[in-house]
């Protein structure tokens, strides 16, 4: 009895399952095309024509992509994010596998990373200018200040939750401490390593963007706000949609590194 409870429930749970997932897709096609049509209608009917809208954006991005211009512009910008976000990303591990395992580092150098990390980038943006001038450096020490705070914040929030079972038995081996850092606190921490290292690059590409928008140097930043200013919007919202996909595939990215590495800390349900 209970063989043929188990067979007849099994299926209807599966058949649950499958229209959750195929039925949020028109949901969001047909919100998707809405948003598009109206946003046609709106600038077609009240907007300039120089004013960017779904079709003349449609148009544009063959053009754009070929453009020499805009590939050493964007090579420019993800070059020097990469840059950056790995920087920040070695700095800010250790920091705050410090900050998390130890309680007077924590004490002293918790109010400066919470002070900086509230920090606006655009308000240090004119200081870094006047100590590395209107070149790249001031670039890259903005896009290591955006990122390297939401590492060290969520890097020692790991640290602090590793079980405390794990290093008793690190202690009755004798381990170094360097070898509980990074051995045991550091694997244990790479959930909330990898949470703060999606915070850092959305705040790496901002900074690079935000950046390139006050030194008017090469890069996607500086593309988007001269194609904006010369009255060519359908270009410069080319760079715009460019640098969500990037943010976009960055997420898929840490998705794949997190379920292929780490099945027992994100399952696909």
């Amino acid at each position: 009895m209970s063989e043929v409870t188990l067979a007849a429930t099994t299926p209807s749970a599966t058949a649950g399952k499958t229209p959750r997932k195929t039925g949020t897709f028109m949901p969001r096609l047909i919100v998707g095309a809405v948003l598009l049509i109206g946003w046609e209608v709106v600038v077609r009917l009240l907007a300039p024509p120089y004013v960017a809208k779904p079709s003349t954006v449609l148009m544009a991005i063959p053009g754009v992509l070929t453009d020499p211009a805009f590939q050493a512009a964007t090579g420019n910008t993800l070059a020097a994010v990469a840059e950056g976000l790995a920087v920040a990303l070695v700095i800010g591990t250790v920091i705050g596998l410090l900050m998390g395992r130890s309680p007077a580092f924590e004490s002293s150098f918790r109010h400066y990373v919470n002070g900086f990390y509230a920090m606006p980038m655009i308000v240090v943006l004119p200081l870094f200018s006047l100590w590395f001038g209107y070149s790249s450096g001031t670039r890259f020490a903005t896009i290591v200040f955006a990122a390297i705070f939401s590492i060290i914040i969520n890097v020692a929030d790991g640290a602090r939750s590793v079980p405390r079972d794990y290093l008793e038995v690190a202690r009755s081996f004798r381990s170094s401490r360097s070898s509980v850092l990074f051995g045991i606190v550091l694997p244990a921490s790479m959930p909330y390593l990898l949470a703060g290292f999606r915070l850092a690059a959305g705040r790496a590409l901002i900074g690079a963007v935000v950046a390139e928008f006050f030194l008017s140097i090469g890069g996607l930043g500086y593309y988007i706000l001269y194609n904006s200013r010369s009255y060519k919007h359908a270009e410069a919202f080319v760079g715009v949609l460019l640098l969500a996909g990037f943010g976009v595939g960055f997420e898929l990215l840490v998705f794949w590194v997190t379920k292929r590495f780490m099945p027992w800390y994100r399952r696909e349900r």
